[in-house]
């Protein structure tokens, strides 16, 4: 049981991340997407503490429950929207016209993270693994993408951006299987998915930064390639 000092900290720690979102919301605006992408990341890791930190010192709240999602969406949900909206600013700083509204379209990453979230807190299916992306490796994907490749994405045609957003938006509340990365033991055939995408996700970081961007999409291929293999098999049995 936790006593008045440990139950408050796997809040302290939640409030933490939301801390690190907020500054990311910062750098953002000031266009300094590397440190955005810092601080993502640091709120994942934030993230990750708060929850084990809450089981080790079963110190569980209900306050804690809602503060964290509140957490999550501001540090997965607004920041990687407010680095989408900035980064979108730079593409169209010479437009014009209904054209200077555009860079708002990035706000729905903010609104489908925070349905994401609510969905995620009443499905009791989740457990052990998602259904839809989860928000945080979305908010690394747009985070790494524009901080690794800025310049190209300078390059592409607006309308593929604008199609990638509503891509992203659409995978977080979809009803896609996506598998966790929660080992219940380390036998090779109850996790060979999990130890396919840690092996190749540690060759993507070759690339750098923009591997961990890759890394969200080779989660996402493989969690489709698992789901149509499961489907395949089942009408076949």
């Amino acid at each position: 049981m936790a006593n008045k000092f440990t139950k408050h900290i796997p809040n302290t720690i939640t409030c933490l991340n939301l801390f690190s979102g907020c500054i990311c919301c910062v750098m953002a605006i000031w266009h300094f997407y590397d440190y955005a992408l810092l601080c993502i990341v640091l709120s994942a890791i934030f993230d990750f503490f708060d929850g084990l930190a809450a089981r080790a010192l079963n110190a569980h709240s209900i306050i804690g429950k809602d503060i964290d999602s509140l957490a999550d969406d501001i540090s997965f949900g607004l920041a990687p929207a407010a680095i989408m909206f900035s980064f979108l600013s730079d593409y169209l700083n010479e437009a014009d016209g209904w054209m200077e509204l555009l860079p708002f379209v990035a706000f729905l990453i903010a609104v489908f993270s925070a349905l994401r979230l609510a969905k995620f807190n009443n499905d009791s299916r989740q457990t052990t693994s998602f259904f839809g992306l989860p928000v945080p490796a979305n908010a690394l994907f747009w985070s790494a993408l524009v901080s690794g490749l800025y310049e190209w994405l300078l390059s592409i045609p607006l309308w593929v951006l604008l199609i990638a957003i509503l891509v992203s938006c659409w995978l977080l509340v979809s009803e896609l299987p996506m598998f966790s990365l929660k080992f219940k033991n380390l036998t090779w055939a109850d996790n060979k998915i999990r130890f396919l995408f840690l092996v190749i996700s540690v060759l993507l970081l070759y690339f750098g930064i923009t591997g961990i961007a890759l890394i969200i999409l080779w989660y996402i291929a493989l969690s489709v390639a698992v789901w149509i293999y499961n489907i395949f098999n089942s009408k076949v049995e």
